[in-house]
């Protein structure tokens, strides 16, 4: 059965896997599910209707689950998910959604947040993504796999951030920023391509090579965009990585950071 430290405080209704542990002075609520492996730390508050995967850790503090900062909220039974085998530092918080969009905040696997971080309602992060300390989300955000945040960035509701794109540290974010794109500052803009975290996740030289000619395109060419994004998708025929780019042209909601 699952350890549970005698000061926590664990509705009878919440479903704990049997190896879960539950360190001292938390509180997990009725509506919370919790997968085997995980771990949650002294002082975390687990609430709302939350579903947790397996291998997840909550270190002290953290706040999973709680009610959206939004004035529309009226306590409607909006749920949180999330994956397996990710970290969640000390004071983070995550909201679950709101009935004004998909009523879900979804988070995949294997990602990293640091301490002082927020998701906001209605989110939805992919896997392998790195959010560094106090990394702060607007409702209704998109993450795709992974995406780095430097620390103290701040995404506006409704902003995407593309795969294997990276912000530094402080950035503004107030557009959606394309995958493999590095930006930075307030307001960011772009800066390259994150040429060193594709090195590292497998990609060839030869793919890294036309990622960096669809970066010029959409950037150093002085094309409008339409152009830019219709050369990007015809290459996007020969060169399924580009095809990163043409999804995330698609869907994007607030125009491209340039």
């Amino acid at each position: 059965m699952p350890k549970i430290h005698p000061s926590a405080l664990v509705d009878a209704r919440a479903e704990l896997a049997d190896d879960v542990e539950v360190g001292p002075f938390a509180v997990i609520g009725p509506d919370v599910r919790i997968g085997a492996g995980s771990v949650v730390g002294a002082g975390v508050q687990i609430e709302g209707v939350t579903h947790i995967g397996k291998g997840n850790r909550f270190h002290p503090h953290s706040h999973i689950g709680c009610a959206p900062q939004d004035k529309k909220y009226q306590g409607e039974p909006t749920e949180l998910h999330i994956g397996d085998g990710n970290t969640f530092f000390q004071s983070m918080t995550v909201s679950v959604g709101t009935v004004q969009d998909k009523g879900v905040t979804r988070i995949g696997s294997n990602n990293w947040f640091m301490a002082y971080v927020h998701i906001g309602h209605d989110c939805v992060i992919g896997d392998n993504t790195i959010f560094a300390n106090a990394v702060t989300l607007g409702g209704h955000v998109n993450v795709a796999d992974w995406a780095i945040l430097g620390g103290l960035s701040a995404i506006h509701q409704f902003c995407s951030i593309g795969a294997h794109a990276m912000a530094g540290g402080g950035s503004i974010i107030v557009q959606d920023l394309p995958p493999f794109v590095i930006c930075e500052g307030n307001r960011a803009i772009a800066r390259g391509i994150n040429s060193e975290g594709l090195k590292r996740r497998g990609f060839s030289a030869e793919a890294i090579a036309r990622i960096k000619q669809a970066y010029r395109q959409l950037y150093r060419q002085g094309l409008p965009f339409d152009e830019a994004r219709a050369k990007i998708e015809a290459d996007a025929a020969t060169a399924p990585e580009l095809q990163f780019f043409v999804d995330f042209f698609a869907a994007s909601q607030r125009g491209i950071i340039r």
